[in-house]
């Protein structure tokens, strides 16, 4: 994530307070303030974000509406089950809500029937192609209380909302019969693939799915008012489909509906369900190319994935309520059943914060998203606290996170002598081959941690052989640097710089030791000898310089400082035995002296606390009670606050109104207890039989020929002007006479040829095209911050965010088209920007096949 200082900064928000609702006869049960429902990667994800399904829209992470309505009708009455259209009509009460690993389980009931509202995720560790389709099915079980037979209907719609980043944007639908499924989609008309990147963003491309069994239902595509109403009144859906597209979300929303008549329903229960799926076609650009989904490796279509999900429905079901019924009581065995609860609610919120792909061999590679602190893609700080989650039940997904970074780090992209922090913004991962967003102790001790878990979990180290000589390097990096850091950023970006961090040189001293770890597997006994006997003589260092009597230093040179000494805890996890035992107890002990109502702080500069940390922090713990006594305020602002989010993973810690951080996969960390249960560990980890391996190597360096030139090298004279410009200022005819003159780049950089200061810039440039021909087409632009450009008139590329060197951007179809040989285009760019440097510079270049 970015400093505060640079791009990011955490909210802290209040929001309105709804009552609590527990679990009917569980009185134990977390109120969770946000519950998964419909959750697969960081754009099929849908939330509820209230106590009752039933009371608000359901949205996406980001929280914009992602509605899915759900409706009964019972002896001619209609009920609301879920969201709050159409408001006018009634709610069945709801009685109970439970959230587990894979499912979210509500219970409605009135004085005639009860229902019992499934949501499935099938995210099973040990079976990757299982747990890769991208979908969640919603069941219904209904059966009668009072003894009544009772003439009973449901409804259900899937929002055209799921397949926008904006409402404005136009949607097209159909229908089609898959098998025996009824499958309707809906999509945007414009279908730019992989584009925009960006934090607040969703998807805009591929096609968002509801499918159900043609013989149990009835379906209809229209406009929700008039579906709805329909329903309402006569429990039935309108004749055709609504033909009048494509229009905006907006626009008399389009929805995907079904309708269920399961007659006269008695005791005995009766289910229905559906699928709500989508397919993104490309899921992840990855060094300029388009990567699969890892559903699609071996030519699967929505076609056949969604009817192998229909035929494994009643197998799924039964697999993961197992799983659940499994992982619950392991959790709870570990870390008691406030721990459970709160590591069920996020499990799947870490796995849908993460895109799996396949590579060019076919092989899973898993891109986490960092959520709500800049969208960057497959950052090392956030795969780092996610781990545990699969190092614990899936090494292969702990594998397939890491090798992206470790194909990066091996590559002549990467010049230095540490690990990357991060390979982008999601989707796209490109690289940062200026160094980016250094944090160099951080970063290399992260990746030394987590190939050495791995190492434990599998038996051996072979997972690590292809970047071996980078994993030295790094060591050889820590050896130096680690012990005492220097002035730089560590995960906790947040707080700023900072030298001499004990926290940060725990972490060193403990990769070192993981490294020693991972040569004695390798046979290199030489070198496990020499780095094992550096860890133990750093650790003892530590331990006298971090010393403040009943706790140790934030850093060795600011006294009365403290902090959370949260890497301690692979120490223990990993059986280092590096630092001396009493260490982490002390500061355990310590910490309660410090908790404010809803946690732990990270240290003594500020009261924001990162519930992940936390969960590390207290696993130092040599009792249970004292490790409840640290994660119980966790659980306590979860149950109660009134910001209605996925899990914070940061917030503050005596205002129970803070919103923060979240949806992040950093949540999966939450695992570290368990994995202080060698039993527990190992009996989870050896399900996953996939012992998957030989990743194809990083796309090599594509070769690019200039055909209208940046300014990097010769400034390039553009056009421009920083007050807001009519409308049409895109197209190629308008006059442009009045707008100032000067050469690219423009911005405060330190590459730039012409200062911007302000909050926007609109540039311009006709120019005359060389002779082809042309291959491949695309941008190379520098931007910071956000960019949309324009051919002719015509948007041709938009990207959120930034750039820290010049990149290639996709150019839409429609825009490529007019870029011809000899032809005179008119090139035009909106640059937006918020806050830290800013820079704008733009040019097109042919890519030329890799040499």
């Amino acid at each position: 994530m970015k400093p505060f200082a640079s791009k990011t900064f955490v909210a802290f928000a209040a929001a309105s307070a709804l009552l609590p609702l527990r679990g009917a006869g569980a009185e134990t049960d977390l109120r969770p303030p946000s519950v998964p429902l419909v959750t697969f990667n960081p754009y099929l994800s849908v939330w509820s974000p209230a106590d009752h399904l039933n009371e608000a829209t359901t949205q996406h992470w980001t929280k914009r509406d992602h509605a899915l309505v759900s409706l009964i009708r019972i002896d001619g009455q209609t009920y609301r089950l879920m969201g709050n259209d159409p408001v006018d009509t009634p709610v069945l009460p709801q009685v109970g809500l439970k959230v587990l690993p894979t499912r979210s389980i509500y219970e409605f009931e009135n004085a005639a029937v009860h229902v019992t509202m499934t949501f499935t995720t099938a995210a099973l560790p040990s079976d990757l192609n299982v747990l890769s389709r991208p979908l969640s099915y919603i069941t219904w079980e209904v059966k009668s209380v009072d003894g009544a037979a009772h003439t009973v209907s449901l409804y259900d719609s899937t929002s055209s909302q799921l397949a926008v980043n904006t409402p404005e944007q136009p949607v097209v639908w159909k229908r089609a019969t898959f098998g025996p499924l009824t499958a309707l989609s809906v999509g945007t008309k414009a279908q730019t693939l992989l584009t925009p990147p960006g934090d607040d963003t969703r998807i805009d491309w591929g096609y968002a799915y509801a499918a159900a069994n043609s013989a149990q239902s009835k379906s209809a595509i229209g406009g929700d008012a008039a579906l709805t109403a329909s329903f309402v009144k006569s429990g039935a859906l309108t004749a055709t489909d609504d033909s009048r597209m494509p229009r905006p979300t907006t626009d008399d929303q389009p929805v995907l509906a079904f309708t269920f008549d399961l007659g006269k329903v008695g005791k005995t229960a009766v289910s229905r369900h559906i699928s709500v799926a989508y397919d993104e076609i490309y899921t992840v650009k990855f060094f300029g190319e388009n990567l699969r989904p890892y559903w699609r490796r071996n030519g699967a279509t929505p076609s056949t994935m969604l009817q192998a999900a229909e035929k494994d429905y009643a197998d799924v079901q039964t697999r993961c309520a197992s799983f659940d019924t499994e992982l619950m009581a392991d959790l709870t065995k570990v870390g008691g059943a406030k721990y459970a609860q709160i590591t069920a609610l996020a499990y799947r919120q870490c796995f849908a914060a993460n895109g799996l792909a396949a590579d060019k061999n076919g092989k899973p590679l898993f891109f986490t998203k960092e959520n709500t602190s800049n969208g960057d893609i497959a950052t090392v700080d956030v795969i780092f606290p996610m781990e545990p989650i699969w190092i614990m039940l899936s090494p292969t997904l702990a594998k397939a996170s890491l090798a992206p970074v470790l194909a990066y780090g091996a590559s002549d992209h990467w010049k230095f002598p540490n690990s990357p922090h991060d390979l982008g913004t999601y989707p796209v991962a490109r690289g940062t081959d200026d160094g980016g967003e250094q944090m160099p102790v951080e970063e290399s001790g992260n990746i030394l941690i987590d190939c050495d878990a791995i190492a434990k979990a599998e038996g051996n180290a072979d997972f690590v052989t292809p970047w071996w000589p980078q994993i030295t390097q790094w060591a050889q990096y820590l050896e130096q640097y680690g012990l005492d850091p220097e002035d730089q950023l560590c995960t906790d970006d947040f707080m700023g710089h900072l030298a001499h961090n004990a926290n940060l040189s725990i972490k060193g001293i403990l990769a070192l030791a993981a490294y020693s770890d991972l040569c004695r597997m390798r046979g290199e006994t030489a070198n496990a000898d020499k780095y094992s006997a550096i860890a133990k003589a750093d650790a003892a260092h530590w331990a006298k310089v971090a010393d403040a009597g009943d706790h140790s230093l934030l850093a060795f040179d600011k006294p009365n400082t403290w902090s959370q000494k949260y890497n301690l805890v692979w120490d223990k996890v990993l059986g280092l035995n590096v630092f001396p035992d009493n260490t982490g107890q002390k500061e355990v002990t310590y910490y309660k002296t410090v908790m404010q109502k809803y946690g732990v702080p990270l240290d003594s500069r500020t009261h924001i606390t990162k519930t992940d940390w936390s969960i590390w922090s207290a696993t130092l713990a040599d009792n249970q009670a004292d490790f409840e006594a640290v994660i119980t305020p966790i659980y306590d602002y979860l149950n109660t606050t009134t910001s209605r989010s996925p899990i914070m993973d940061s917030y503050v810690t005596d205002d129970i109104h803070s919103d923060g951080m979240h949806a992040r996969p950093v949540v999966g960390g939450f695992f570290i207890k368990a994995l202080t249960d060698q039993a527990i560990w190992k009996k989870w980890a050896s399900r996953d039989t996939a012992k998957i391996s030989g990743w194809a190597p990083l796309p090599p360096k594509p070769v690019t020929k200039d055909v209208v030139p940046t300014s990097e090298t010769t400034p390039q004279t553009w056009r421009y002007t920083t007050d807001k410009p009519a409308d049409n200022w895109t197209a190629a005819n308008f006059d442009d006479s009045s707008w100032k003159e000067a050469p690219a780049g423009f911005g405060n950089n330190g590459a730039h040829h012409t200062d911007w200061g302000t909050a926007d810039i609109w540039i311009r440039r006709t120019v005359t095209l060389p002779a082809g021909p042309y291959r491949n087409l695309q941008f190379s632009v520098f931007h910071d911050e956000d960019i949309d450009a324009y051919i002719n008139g015509v948007l041709a590329a938009t990207e959120g965010g930034w750039t820290t060197s010049y990149t290639l951007l996709d150019i839409a179809p429609e825009a490529r088209a007019l870029i011809k040989p000899g032809a005179a285009i008119t090139l035009a760019a909106h640059v937006h920007q918020t806050t830290g440097g800013q820079g704008v510079d733009l040019g097109i270049v042919d890519v030329q096949p890799a040499k």
